[in-house]
């Protein structure tokens, strides 16, 4: 189990933040803390492996905790959960050793992909060893990754995790039915499923117009997922 620290100053928030944890098969939420002071006495009590950690505090920021952590010498791993989305409160999270950054208010599902992902990066890590480059290419993909969206009823995660790869893997935008034929599934479906990526913001549409007059809708990854 990794067990986790909430740290928020809102208490009803860190009660649903630490209700969101505990739903994530592999974590276990070992305490609350509604202040840096509160963060940092329960790291020297808890046995802590990760701390989710909010920035704006009544007596200091996340940032400053996350440094203090870093200064005593804890090897404790820090997911930044706050509203505080200016670049250089980014930046300076990722420099005091952040591992994630989410950023509020988000959903049941975007927090869990994050967790997935550190669980991901930890099983990883664990197996020792030297890294070829491959690995090393997995170890940084599991703090970057992002979570599949929610799917609707009637979607299976089977068709999605294949019609991903393959926009992921094409060299340009496709058609529903040149997806189709890359997939195996058929070209109602292929729409389905790129309709979906679409409202998510995962695939990008554009529309080709050919000599029908009636332009061909075509999709392509968006590069930053």
């Amino acid at each position: 189990m990794i067990d986790v620290l909430v740290v928020d100053d809102d208490a009803r928030v860190a009660d649903v933040n630490a209700a969101y944890v505990a739903k994530v098969p592999g974590f276990h939420v070992v305490g609350k803390a509604y202040s840096a002071a509160e963060a940092l006495a329960a790291v020297e009590e808890l046995d802590v492996d990760l701390v989710l950690l909010d920035h704006y505090l009544p007596d200091d920021t996340g940032l400053a905790v996350a440094r203090a952590l870093r200064e005593r010498g804890h090897h404790i791993d820090v997911i930044m959960v706050t509203a505080a989305r200016d670049v250089a409160t980014v930046q300076a999270a990722m420099r005091h050793g952040a591992l994630q950054y989410l950023v509020k208010p988000f959903s049941f599902a975007g927090l869990r992909g994050k967790l997935e992902a550190y669980a991901e990066l930890r099983r990883t890590l664990d197996g020792g060893g030297e890294a070829e480059q491959a690995e090393v290419d997995r170890i940084f993909g599991a703090l970057s990754a992002t979570p599949a969206p929610e799917l609707p009823k009637g979607h299976s995660p089977t068709t999605a995790d294949l019609v991903r790869k393959a926009m992921m893997s094409a060299e340009g935008p496709l058609s529903a039915q040149e997806l189709a034929e890359r997939t195996g599934i058929s070209r109602q479906t292929a729409q389905r499923y790129l309709k979906l990526l679409e409202r998510t913001g995962r695939v990008r549409l554009s529309l080709r117009y050919g000599d029908t007059g009636r332009p061909e809708h075509r999709y392509a990854w968006a590069a930053s997922h």
